[in-house]
């Protein structure tokens, strides 16, 4: 080798986080194809991950029944909103054109095992799966649509809660969805709330416990207020597992845990229970 040539360039090595992905709960190591390929199931604690929404609806609804409704019907910015890091429409249209969604739940149509239902899945990438406008309008719409067209609501929760970025409007939405899915079970159609990690805030004091039958994932994250602020309101350490699936179905805040590959086949027993 001579003295003058040139010296090789370095070999590239991607960096690791695009090689494995790291279970959030026992926080170890696999290759991220292992991670998909489980459904982002950790292998090795049983942690439910979070799903993308279209990544939900095909896992649940039959191959091409899924009818997505109310497309339309996105977020609203009557407050003109801004804080230090900029306008609330910025952030949303930057949401928007990175997921590929313009809202922070889809609703449609479908089949389950053969039965019809109206099917909703948050998406928690979508600001944090808050409650907007949108979001209440989206709900209300489908239960409108679900008592027409006599199909059951399923509704998968995921959020942080209440989008404050459209202040009281977005909290008006907590009494939206609740007396909307309040007519859907006047009708006498059945609703089943599917509590995700995490399901918090607003949307967990609202429609995600008013299920006919409330189910969740394992080791979910569901409450109203954060760890934090209830242990310095009442100055007691609270339960390693407060706040977790498994907590609540002790309490009886939950009806069932279901696993991921079991959430379809329970979906459509229980459809077919009430008949649908």
């Amino acid at each position: 080798m001579s003295w003058f040539e040139p010296k090789a360039d370095k070999p590239k090595i991607p960096p690791a986080k695009a090689l494995w992905a790291i279970c959030p709960k026992c926080k170890s190591h696999m290759a991220k194809e292992v991670w998909k390929n489980n459904n982002s199931i950790c292998p090795k604690c049983n942690y439910h991950g979070r799903l993308a929404v279209r990544e939900r609806i095909a896992q649940v609804a039959d191959a091409g029944t899924f009818a997505e409704v109310f497309r339309e019907v996105s977020y609203s910015d009557h407050l003109k909103f801004h804080d230090a890091t900029g306008d609330y429409k910025s952030k949303v249209e930057a949401t928007i054109a990175k997921s590929g969604e313009n809202e922070s739940v889809v609703v449609g149509t479908c089949e389950i095992e053969g039965h019809k239902a109206m099917l909703g899945v948050m998406d928690f990438a979508f600001m944090g799966g808050s409650l907007g406008t949108g979001t209440g309008e989206r709900i209300a719409r489908a239960c409108e649509q679900a008592i027409a067209e006599k199909r059951p609501l399923i509704l998968f929760c995921a959020s942080g809660g209440a989008r404050m970025h459209e202040g009281i409007l977005s909290l008006m939405q907590m009494t939206k969805t609740s007396a909307a899915i309040g007519r859907l079970k006047d009708a006498g159609l059945p609703y089943i709330s599917v509590c995700t990690d995490p399901t918090t805030g607003g949307v967990s004091a609202s429609f995600a416990m008013l299920g006919d039958i409330n189910v969740t994932e394992p080791k979910a994250l569901i409450g109203f207020a954060g760890r934090r602020v209830i242990e310095n309101t009442i100055h007691q350490k609270l339960p390693a597992d407060f706040q977790t699936s498994e907590y609540l179905e002790k309490h009886g805040f939950i009806d069932k845990i279901v696993e991921r590959k079991d959430m379809k086949s329970f979906l459509a027993k229980m459809l077919g229970y009430w008949g649908f």
